[in-house]
């Protein structure tokens, strides 16, 4: 190990059969800690080609399980977000996708931050349950062509063991490893194709364009060599995406998106990701096209079917599609009101997450318990105009005692003179390069 960790410092490529080495080693407590963060910072420092990037994505994506997809019919396509402030798109896709017969099969997780992750919200739906064997999982595609299911445990250890490394000595942010990470836990869940959403802006992983842009074109390079269709979407998130933040309330702006309303930032998302799943699923000739065959699903009603038979079959109240009082409600809706007039010139995307996280919304540690009732809704968005009064968000809390959360709310808001347009929605499109 020590060899390896000298040749990384001194820019040297690591071979196959040195990655496949120290992985395995370092997954069953042969190598320890002191040793990977010493290569880990080397990595940080040096960096890794493209050759190295595939051998330690496929090394740690066979660490662990891997989820066998190919009894599933079809092309099996996957879409990861690399997550941000009101992302629900996974939950209107996957019956918009799935209505045109292309197999949905989702591994998801819990969330840790602003609110949970997409279990958690599908939580939210009375009933929904999200844990099930392979066997289940892989029947319910077949027959739906679309489940979501909570990640077995023992996916990508590997990976689990290095990203908590990383967390504690300083080299989280080396883009080889974020996106070997991210790219392992999606070869490992058995997709043939993935479409990746890249956030960019001021509440995502990385606030540049540029960043987020060599972060996507990065991660489309790992799936391209292991042999994955992949492509990548850079789309906003320097405001946070939709209106509603917060479990329920988002799976119900989602509902809404599959219904043909809902706010038109989340609905063209949507419409951009599943146009692209849809055409490497090979059921449309064209993107073009695929995005018409969405808007018809929309329109025609058949996305809403699947969307309820999908809830039916995991054991949801698919009556939710037409009744949001079924939800859980929280207590007290509170408006939170402008104090000057003017434009919204922005809103802190991350501040907003956390006023949702404050109300209860979200986790700061993994024991947390969430409240999945409350959240907010953001009722004015960046190029609105403002009077003085004019409610910019309603709270929906479990409690009255919201003037932290008020405050955190009242920072997020820039409001200035100028008139400002919508930030730009989605950026650029990313392929192999």
């Amino acid at each position: 190990m020590v060899d390896l960790i000298e040749k990384k410092r001194d820019g040297l490529p690591l071979t196959k059969e040195e990655i496949e080495w120290c992985v395995a080693g370092y997954t069953n407590g042969e190598i320890p800690d002191y040793q990977m963060s010493a290569l880990a910072m080397a990595i940080y420092f040096q960096d890794l080609n493209e050759d190295e990037r595939a051998e330690l994505t496929m090394s740690m994506a066979e660490s662990g399980d891997q989820i066998d997809l190919s009894q599933i019919e079809g092309i099996k396509v996957d879409k990861h977000s690399t997550g941000g402030v009101g992302d629900k798109t996974t939950i209107a896709l996957a019956p918009l996708v799935a209505a045109l017969g292309v197999p949905v099969a989702k591994m998801s997780g819990r969330g840790l931050g602003h609110t949970g992750g997409t279990i958690d919200k599908l939580e939210a739906i009375p009933g929904f349950d999200c844990e099930m064997d392979t066997d289940t999982f892989v029947s319910l595609v077949n027959k739906n062509k679309v489940a979501v299911a909570g990640q077995t445990g023992n996916l990508t250890p590997a990976d689990k063991k290095l990203y908590a490394l990383r967390d504690v000595t300083g080299s989280v942010n080396a883009m080889a490893l974020i996106a070997s990470s991210i790219m392992s836990k999606k070869i490992a869940s058995g997709a043939d194709a993935i479409v990746l959403d890249v956030k960019t802006g001021s509440g995502a992983f990385m606030k540049t364009l540029e960043d987020s842009t060599a972060l996507a074109q990065a991660m489309v390079n790992i799936g391209d060599r292991v042999g994955r269709q992949t492509m990548a979407i850079i789309s906003d998130m320097s405001q946070p995406l939709g209106k509603a933040v917060g479990n329920a309330l988002e799976i119900q702006e989602a509902i809404d998106v599959v219904k043909g309303k809902g706010p038109d930032d989340v609905r063209e998302l949507c419409l951009v990701l599943g146009s692209h799943m849809v055409y490497f699923a090979k059921k449309a000739p064209s993107v073009e096209a695929a995005r018409q065959m969405l808007i018809e699903v929309i329109e025609n009603g058949k996305a809403e079917e699947v969307l309820k038979t999908f809830i039916a079959a995991q054991g949801g109240n698919p009556n939710v599609v037409d009744d949001p009082t079924i939800f859980a409600q929280a207590q007290h809706k509170i408006a939170v009101k402008a104090t000057t007039a003017g434009t919204v010139e922005s809103i802190a995307a991350n501040q907003i997450g956390v006023a949702a996280m404050k109300l209860g919304a979200g986790r700061a540690t993994k024991e947390d318990e969430i409240d999945l009732s409350v959240g907010l809704i953001l009722e004015k968005k960046v190029g609105d105009r403002v009077e003085k009064g004019d409610t910019l968000v309603t709270l929906h809390a479990s409690t009255m005692q919201v003037d932290e959360v008020t405050d955190l709310i009242h920072e997020a808001y820039k409001i200035g003179t100028h008139d400002t347009p919508a930030p730009t929605l989605i950026y650029k499109e990313v392929y192999p390069s």
